[in-house]
């Protein structure tokens, strides 16, 4: 099947031949943002999803219809709007909407059960939930209704099931959408013109790992800063087609998705569920040409049988992170991927997800080996126990300074304060390096590292060293129990496809690649790492296996 197939007068990518820059004239606020894009791209298609193509003019139409809706059903400035559900255009709008109200957008993880997205509904106080009745066999209400808090009093259901008959205080996308009338134009722009650079746009809530969510509070301008500095240094631009399969309730997939796409004026094109096959089927039928994700993404693509069978000569951009990376990957991700530029990157949802990046000319050992040097405008140290600057190359405490950090959890004034210093520091909780260049390498997780015999271990590090074997695909290290030594290292490995080996044979290579005290103990061959919705590896999972 070739492109034309699939895709009739498909837009055109801009012919750039150096990175965009930042752009001078930032917009403040989100509905800013789609406005002006409606401006400058007008029928150029913003969201292309099964048989919808949604030109920017039209986005702005649509997301001015479903804000006059929520204004119908009385929603106010400062209120938090809830959306559980997968990729697909009506979160989009669902969240533009939102913010274009001036309310707050409260993303849910789709992997939530009802128990703990009752509790971040409760804990946000979101007057109104966007979701879905039916995903992976699911039904969100279903399983919400037990846990329902009594703060939240209504339910907009995306898509329903067939023939599913709504509750009372329950609306369909189409019942809420004919609304939007009720609130006259005039009503709409007044409201509109009230939403500010320095409102929250967002509380989204941490993964909990470590406790009870929080959740954390960032601003429009804040975020759109942000984003235009990624897109530019990643080099995102009009007539891009981006193929978002990080979830949109992740800041990759939302700040780093979707709407970092509609800045630059690219098509979204959402995707439900990573399916390799169905991920390169899509690549060559629709000319995909940004496509990031985390390195499992990668590696499964690498891995899959088929893969000299599909056209994927589209693809430009890769951006990735957040875990081991051996330099190879990066060197196949170019020559068997085909990408021209692939960037890793780290962030935190307390940074509005974004804080340092590679850069296109960087070569694969600083990538892959690297998160890449601090964004402008953000700073970067590492620092001891006592809060003082580590020497270049000594591990500490990674901190971040800049417009990026966070307002604030809600509500939790104090995990505030000991989160964010009198200087402005957010102190993130991750272990990680600078060198001479101000190349931030990541080494772990304060809470992950282990001591073997007295030597601290970084996962990560050895994580990295591991991934080098030419037969392993991806590797993840938890810290066990140790008579003599008090913990040593089990690894969890995923082997290439068609490779072969043993564990013995993997540790033997183990203790000549590294300190006997980094090599793991035990090896055990998995054909899949568990991961979140978003693609981090649950280690949590693996220590209890």
């Amino acid at each position: 099947m070739t492109p034309s197939d699939t895709i009739d007068d498909v837009d055109a990518i801009d012919t750039i031949g150096a990175l965009p820059a930042a752009c001078e004239d930032i917009a403040a606020t989100i509905p800013e943002l789609v406005r002006r894009a409606a401006q400058r791209h007008g029928e150029r298609v913003a969201i292309q999803e099964d048989g919808l193509r949604l030109s920017y003019a039209a986005l702005d139409a649509a997301r001015i219809e479903a804000a006059r809706a929520l204004m119908a059903l009385g929603v106010q400035p400062g209120d938090r709007i809830a959306v559980w559900a997968p990729n697909f255009s009506e979160w989009i709008l669902a969240a533009l909407a939102t913010h274009s109200v001036g309310a707050a957008l409260v993303p849910l993880n789709t992997r939530m059960k009802g128990a703990e997205a009752g509790a971040v509904l409760a804990d946000s106080g979101a007057r109104l939930l966007f979701c879905v009745d039916d995903f992976l066999g699911e039904s969100y209400p279903r399983m919400l209704a037990p846990h329902r808090p009594a703060t939240l009093e209504r339910l907009v259901i995306l898509r329903a099931g067939h023939g599913r008959a709504m509750d009372t205080d329950e609306l369909s996308w189409e019942s809420f959408l004919a609304l939007a009338p009720r609130t006259e134009m005039g009503a709409f722009a007044q409201r509109e013109a009230g939403v500010h650079g320095d409102m929250p746009m967002d509380i989204m809530f941490t993964s909990g790992t470590t406790g009870r969510p929080k959740g954390v509070m960032t601003a429009h301008a804040q975020n759109l800063r942000a984003i235009d500095g990624w897109a530019a240094i990643t080099g995102v631009r009009a007539g891009d087609r981006y193929l978002i399969v990080n979830p949109f309730f992740h800041t990759f997939g939302y700040k780093a998705g979707w709407l970092a796409a509609l800045s630059r004026g690219a098509t979204v094109l959402p995707h439900l569920v990573f399916d390799a096959e169905a991920v390169m089927t899509r690549v060559e039928n629709e000319r995909i040409s940004v496509l990031p994700g985390p390195p499992t993404l990668y590696q499964t693509l690498l891995n899959a049988p088929r893969l000299r069978e599909f056209d994927l000569s589209s693809l430009r951009i890769a951006v990735t992170g957040a875990s081991a990376i051996a330099p190879t990957l990066i060197e196949r991700m170019r020559d068997e991927l085909g990408f021209d530029t692939v960037i890793t990157g780290y962030g935190l949802t307390e940074s509005c997800g974004f804080a340092t990046l590679t850069r296109a000319e960087d070569d694969a050992d600083t990538v892959a080996g690297t998160s890449g040097r601090a964004m402008p405008g953000i700073e970067i140290r590492c620092v001891d126990a006592q809060g003082q600057p580590v020497p270049t190359g000594e591990p500490g405490e990674v901190l971040v300074r800049g417009y990026n950090v966070m307002q604030g959890y809600f509500d939790l004034p104090e995990a505030t304060a000991e989160t964010i210093d009198a200087d402005g520091w957010l102190h993130t909780g991750d272990v990680g390096t600078l060198d001479a260049r101000g190349y931030l390498r990541i080494t772990d997780r304060i809470k992950d590292m282990f001591i073997v015999g007295g030597f601290n271990c970084y996962p990560a590090e050895v994580e990295k060293l591991l991934v080098a074997h030419p037969a392993v695909a991806q590797v993840a290290v938890v810290g066990m129990p140790h008579d003599r030594l008090g913990e040593v290292g089990r690894a969890y490995v995923v082997l290439r496809h068609g490779a072969r080996l043993d564990a013995d044979a993997l540790i033997g290579w183990a203790r000549r690649q590294m300190a006997n005290y980094k090599v793991p103990r035990e090896v055990v061959f998995v054909p899949t790492l568990p991961v979140s919705a978003a693609g981090k590896v649950l280690k949590y999972q693996l220590r209890a296996s």
